[in-house]
């Protein structure tokens, strides 16, 4: 017969043991049994255990002392009390301190019978909803993050080890190698994946507009201010607050950030409570901060409060083993998105990824991925689906001839240059609308502009 589940007696009464024997071996169960609570917790300590029976008045360690104990052991244990009737104010102080039900001493064979049914399916239930529970923030941490080469494989383990702390974590990386996706994954694998994540992009509002939405205001801080509101520092509390293109913050901001990292507390604007919260802020970039330091830019007291971990995304033309892992997962997330069925990828198609430089990384694989499944018209994907700009990315005889004194770098500043300037002047200078074209964030956009020192208003 299978076993129904693993039930461990714990009673000093040979009777008892006697009397529980006969009623649950027919039914199934497998029994261990313990006449004491010094001997139940020695087993506990290397066995598990479907449902405990425990008697509450034992000589030695009492049962509400050995409940305690089990409880610690495994916070998951299902522990249904043994009581006489005259103890029943300490089955109920039991219950309180983690026991599942009582039974009553004598107890009807049913009725104990049944209480050991709806313990042992509520073991279960904690078990399975604990797995998927494992399951979801192991599947969702990693599954958009994909790479076996070398350098990933560091970014996998840093996740690994920074994500348990509560370090604060700055992501450094070119436009679109996953920044925002990893710093999901390690608030997902921390002990705060139950509490918000909280995105900020910082450099898609003016200045005071976003103090407001990061510390909030009192009624009457500044004109429109018509009711209080909290920032997302509260909103963000216990959890975490993800500062998207931090360099785009200017020195005020920078300063107020730095403090509420440093206290743990802040004030609203226009308001004089002090707020305590607890946050744990990741910080991303595309730009060299040592770099806006010397320009007097960016705050080095801030850069050293953010660089407590450093996580380097590599680009893509540097690990470009992973491109047809990439390009398989796209593939198959597209697919089922659009309801198709590819089979494959012609051969000449895979020449041209591999030997395609990637300025966008994988956003730009992605999205070139994309745009062939919903393109295509068979089961196979060919050259003639992908991007113009990826099919007509010159030679390296004709870069050497026509650029012969540019490096790999100034190449590629000047390919994104290029690129970013024709849909500026395909949305007339509007940057939301150029950077929905390029399908990159509005934040990064203006990121990069300011990188490639591009003038928005000449378009």
């Amino acid at each position: 017969m299978k076993t129904q589940g693993r039930i461990h007696i714990v009673d000093d009464e040979p009777i008892i043991h006697e009397v529980l024997v006969d009623l649950l071996s027919p039914e199934g169960y497998q029994l261990e049994i313990s006449s004491s609570g010094e001997e139940a917790l020695e087993k506990h300590q290397s066995q598990s255990f479907d449902l405990i029976l425990l008697d509450l008045l034992m000589p030695g360690l009492n049962g509400l002392e050995v409940l305690k104990e089990i409880i610690k052991l495994d916070p998951l244990a299902v522990v249904i009390i043994i009581t006489a009737y005259g103890s029943i104010q300490s089955a109920i102080e039991a219950m309180k301190n983690g026991a599942f039900d009582y039974i009553q001493k004598p107890f009807k064979h049913e009725e104990l019978l049944l209480a050991i049914k709806r313990g042992i399916r509520h073991r279960r239930l904690q078990e399975e909803n604990l797995r998927l529970k494992t399951e979801l923030h192991r599947k969702y941490d990693f599954e958009r993050i994909i790479g076996k080469s070398k350098a990933m494989a560091k970014v996998f383990d840093l996740i690994k080890a920074a994500a348990p702390t509560r370090s604060t974590i700055l992501i450094q990386g070119e436009s679109g190698t996953g920044k925002e996706l990893v710093a999901r994954a390690i608030h997902q694998t921390s002990d705060r994946a139950d509490q918000p994540f909280i995105v900020v992009n910082s450099g898609s509002l003016p200045p005071d507009l976003l103090e407001s939405h990061l510390f909030g205001h009192v009624k009457g801080a500044f004109t429109g201010a018509v009711t209080e509101k909290k920032g997302l520092f509260e909103a963000a509390h216990r959890g975490t607050i993800f500062f998207d293109e931090i360099s785009s913050l200017n020195l005020e901001t920078q300063a107020k950030l730095l403090r509420v990292m440093q206290n743990r507390e802040f004030m609203r604007l226009g308001g004089t409570e002090t707020i305590r919260v607890d946050v744990r802020v990741i910080a991303a970039t595309n730009t060299d901060l040592e770099t806006l330091i010397h320009q007097k830019k960016f705050r080095e007291d801030l850069y050293f409060r953010l660089n407590v971990i450093k996580i380097e995304l590599p680009p893509l033309r540097e690990r470009k083993e992973d491109i047809p892992l990439l390009v398989h997962h796209f593939l198959k997330v597209y697919s089922e998105e659009n309801n198709k069925e590819i089979l494959g990828i012609k051969d000449d198609v895979w020449e041209v990824l591999e030997n395609y430089d990637w300025p966008g990384n994988v956003r730009e694989l992605e999205n070139a991925i994309e745009r062939a499944v919903v393109l295509t018209q068979s089961k196979i994907i060919t050259k003639d689906l992908l991007p113009p700009a990826i099919l007509r990315k010159p030679s390296p005889d004709k870069i050497s001839q026509d650029q012969p004194e540019l490096g790999l770098k100034e190449l590629l500043e000047n390919y994104q240059k290029k690129v970013i300037t024709d849909a500026l002047r395909q949305a007339n200078g509007i940057q939301k609308k150029a950077a929905e074209l390029l399908k990159i964030k509005p934040t990064t956009l203006n990121a990069m502009i300011k990188r490639l020192n591009i003038n928005p208003h000449n378009y």
